[in-house]
């Protein structure tokens, strides 16, 4: 019971999905964070789903592509977009980390994150219609969707917080972040494995992606905002998306190209 509690816990959160949503207490939140990789399963499944509507009625790559954009989006809810928006408008205001703290948590969009998120999904459309989906790509994002979300759930265990409010607060201290961390750990380096058996070198530039995405995530938390954050957790998850689905793209290309 305490399992499904969990799992719950986390899509209810994490997810907008219609699913029962339990109360938060101190059991059910002290693995909640590895139970959100779990969501990464769902999104991937769907895409498999879609991929194989689009192929038996023959769709046009814009519609196929349309579809993978929007199947993250509906999954979350934008939950992920709404953290990228806030800390593209912080991080352009070329503020102190107090005053970023402050942008972060302002409910309004700035002109910075409207510019952004248009980029983002201009980008995250043009790759996904541009996908050569086989097995082997719909396998590499599949576990895409699965690792940046064991990624985030690591960072929210290992990273110094920036603040003593908030989600990512509020999920480390509740969760037994040793325990916790481990878990994620090894769903880290099982789906990272994962990915490069299903695609080869396209599965090792893209968790190459995904590790310098983190890389730079944890130092700009740490520099520009004096540790972790919800809307940055989002933030990271939305970039290693994007830059795991362009290395993949690049790889087919490359393999078009001279193979």
């Amino acid at each position: 019971m305490i399992v499904i509690e969990t799992v719950l816990v986390a899509f209810a959160m994490f997810s907008a999905l219609p699913l029962p949503r339990p109360a938060w207490n101190e059991k059910n939140m002290r693995f909640a964070l590895c139970a959100f990789p779990l969501i990464g399963v769902v999104c991937g499944l769907l895409w498999w789903g879609w991929s194989a509507l689009c192929a038996f009625l023959t769709a046009p790559d814009l519609l196929r592509g349309a579809g993978f954009c929007l199947i993250p989006v509906l999954v979350t809810g934008g939950i992920h977009l709404d953290g990228f928006a806030d800390a593209c408008d912080a991080l352009a205001s070329c503020a102190p980390p107090e005053k970023k703290q402050e942008i972060l948590k302002d409910p309004c969009s700035g002109a910075f994150a409207v510019i952004r998120l248009c980029a983002y999904f201009a980008a995250y459309f043009a790759l996904c219609a541009a996908l050569r989906d086989d097995g082997r790509a719909l396998w590499s994002m599949g576990l895409a969707f699965v690792l940046e979300r064991a990624l985030s759930g690591l960072a929210v265990t290992r990273f110094p917080l920036a603040k003593n409010t908030g989600l990512a607060h509020t999920f480390a201290t509740s969760a037994d972040r040793t325990a916790a961390g481990r878990v994620l750990t090894v769903l880290c380096v099982l789906s990272g494995a994962g990915m490069i058996a299903a695609g080869g070198a396209s599965g090792i530039a893209m968790l190459a992606a995904a590790l310098l995405v983190f890389l730079h995530f944890r130092v700009t938390a740490d520099r520009q905002f004096g540790g972790l954050s919800g809307d940055l957790s989002g933030w990271f998850l939305q970039r290693a998306e994007l830059w795991m689905l362009g290395a993949l793209v690049a790889c087919q290309l490359l393999e078009a190209k001279f193979l």
